[in-house]
């Protein structure tokens, strides 16, 4: 008997699906999700979005097909640095602190990783989108 209630219990429980964020729409990249884009599916989809709170105000990465489950990695804060963008390059080191030009090698939102070459020696570093738009290296 506990053989039966447990095959009925796995059998009911693998056919319910969760509802799954997917978009309303053909959306390209770099296009930022309004509330109107997207629209909760009973779909099963692992390691999909499950809010529409997760998705709108963030921008597309990549393009987003209508009716298909939108992935953490295809969207993400929108951009405030666009390719070839002159901005400042902040490096902090305990309370040392140097701000130099620098122009950016990509298009990247707060907290995002970017590359920079520094006006001044050519040399390219990383460092760390902030809030003010700069890119910061060090601690």
């Amino acid at each position: 008997m506990n053989k039966l209630a447990f095959i009925f219990l796995w059998a009911f429980a693998s056919a319910t699906a969760a509802d799954t964020l997917v978009s309303t729409r053909t959306i390209r990249s770099h296009t930022i999700i309004g509330p109107a884009d997207v629209k909760l599916e009973p779909i099963d989809s692992v390691g999909s979005l499950t809010q529409i709170n997760d998705a709108v105000g963030k921008e597309t990465r990549v393009v987003l097909y209508a009716g298909r489950p939108i992935r953490p990695q295809d969207i993400g804060p929108a951009a405030i640095i666009e390719r070839n963008q002159i901005v400042q390059l902040v490096y902090r080191r305990g309370g040392l602190r140097i701000v130099t030009d620098a122009r950016s090698l990509g298009r990247g939102g707060v907290g995002d990783y970017l590359r920079v070459m520094n006006l001044t020696s050519k040399t390219t570093v990383s460092g760390t989108i902030d809030a003010d738009g700069s890119v910061v290296i060090g601690y």
